[in-house]
């Protein structure tokens, strides 16, 4: 087995340092050791990251040629980082790169040479100068949709045409006004950005730097968003490679312990009955819509399997009653591809949506911010899987229990065309995403292209951008 020593060739992963990045950056690794036996990756995370993944048991199942380097903990603890998300940006913008390229020279001298590439994550705005400084290749790896990373391309487009304008012109106008291929995305959905004045900002000097990378990975796949992918691959001045669905398998661990309650309540209910909620590891979701979601689905009468975190847990469990399951941890991609799951109330990250496109399990979308609210348009508009919750909204911001309690309804009716037309649409997109990474699929077309532009040296370094 190839060692970093021994090996060929060698690259630098830089993931983003959160879960919703780290783990689809892993499923990256994952796949290019796997097409490229004499490949090795290193991947950089933070004290604390290092040991997070060590925890949830993710290290040990690492491949032998997939190992973790660390830079201290310069940034906010991922602890509590909801609290200041605004400031947790920017520390990973100011304080991460000088570490990390601390860590890049110490890694030339260890090895002898140059790694063959880094592959960071694109909003990283200082990975590709890092990179151009030290002659190395720098391709970015998006790990949102492509049909989102069209839309920040092009901020400066719409972004001065939603100061202004009506509500009602924002609900009914659609991106493609301004950035052609975005007709599933509406003003209403990119509005909110505008608030976040410094992260919009950092995402606007992203989105020029990425134009200087050599190229760009996606973790989604062509057939999923074929407009936006050949709209990118138009207007980009290097070459884009979709190598997804890229989903890191959830590996066993302490929790896994309580997986046979799970499991024994998931086998005892009938097929497609049971409507899986969970809304990430992230959002925050405040108690009146908490309580609202709540007591909508227990009206609703379907039966739910919710994951939930802290103390809500025993609440809601004592809520669903017979009806239901309320636990703090699951394998979220073994209990989508359970029989007895036929829908997925979700936050709409990213991650999520992918688990349930390859699941083929329709959604009921509940975007709170960013990437979420074109996510969950796109489910409901574009793809017709699912149900966009957000249109739901009272005066108060609030999605009441009557919509809750509809959508799941009308989600989860077997016999309704409604309900039929969405699983069938789901189960559309499963057969695509597993055809994109079989041999001779799009994606797995891609990966290798992007391998062979590595090895034959076609992915050129531009002078040093610093």
């Amino acid at each position: 087995m190839a060692t970093a020593a021994t090996a060929a060739r060698h690259m630098v992963a830089l993931p983003y340092p959160g879960r919703g990045h780290i783990n689809p950056m892993l499923a990256v690794c994952r796949l290019l050791v796997a097409a490229d036996g004499a490949l090795t990756i290193t991947v950089v995370v933070t004290e604390e990251w290092h040991g997070l993944l060590a925890s949830a048991g993710v290290t040990p199942t690492l491949p032998d040629r997939v190992r973790l380097a660390t830079v201290p903990n310069v940034i906010p603890s991922e602890h509590g980082r909801g609290a200041d998300h605004g400031g947790f940006i920017e520390a990973v913008n100011s304080k991460m790169g000088e570490p990390v390229e601390r860590l890049l020279d110490r890694l030339v001298l260890e090895l002898g040479r140059r790694p063959v590439a880094i592959v960071a994550d694109t909003y990283l705005q200082w990975a590709v100068a890092a990179g151009a400084r030290r002659r190395i290749p720098v391709c970015s790896l998006w790990t949102q949709p492509a049909t989102f990373f069209l839309a920040l391309c092009h901020l400066d487009l719409w972004r001065p045409v939603v100061e202004g304008v009506s509500e009602e012109e924002l609900n009914r106008k659609s991106l493609d006004s301004y950035v052609p291929g975005l007709s599933s995305v509406r003003l209403s959905d990119v509005k909110i950005f505008l608030a976040w004045e410094r992260p919009v900002k950092i995402a606007a000097q992203v989105f020029v730097n990425v134009r200087k990378a050599h190229c760009v990975l996606f973790t989604s796949f062509h057939e999923l968003e074929a407009s936006s992918m050949s709209k990118i691959a138009e207007s980009l001045p290097c070459p884009v490679y979709p190598v997804g669905p890229s989903i890191l398998r959830a590996p066993d661990n302490m929790e896994s312990a309580r997986d046979g309650e799970h499991r024994r309540w998931l086998e005892a209910q009938p097929e497609n009955s049971v409507l899986y909620v969970s809304f990430g590891s992230f959002v925050a979701m405040p108690p009146k819509q908490l309580e609202e979601i709540a007591v909508g689905l227990r009206d609703s009468a379907v039966r739910i399997f919710w994951v939930t975190r802290d103390r809500a847990t025993a609440g809601l469990r004592e809520m669903c009653g017979n009806m239901g399951l309320a636990v703090p941890w699951c394998d979220q991609q073994e209990v989508l591809r359970h029989p007895s799951v036929g829908g997925f109330l979700s936050h709409c990250g990213w991650n999520s949506v992918l688990e349930a496109v390859c699941a083929g399990v329709p959604v009921i979308g509940f975007p709170v911010a960013w990437d979420q609210l074109v996510n969950a348009r796109m489910i409901a508009d574009e793809w017709k899987a699912g149900i966009d919750l957000r249109e739901q909204r009272g005066e108060d911001g609030i999605v009441s229990r009557a919509a809750v309690s509809d959508a799941a309804r009308k989600l989860m009716d077997l016999d309704s065309a409604a309900g039929q037309e969405m699983r069938k649409r789901a189960a559309h997109l499963r057969e695509a995403s597993r055809g994109a990474v079989l041999e001779g699929g799009s994606s797995h077309r891609s990966l290798s292209g992007f391998l062979k532009d590595l090895v034959d040296g076609k992915l050129e370094v531009a002078q040093s951008s610093a």
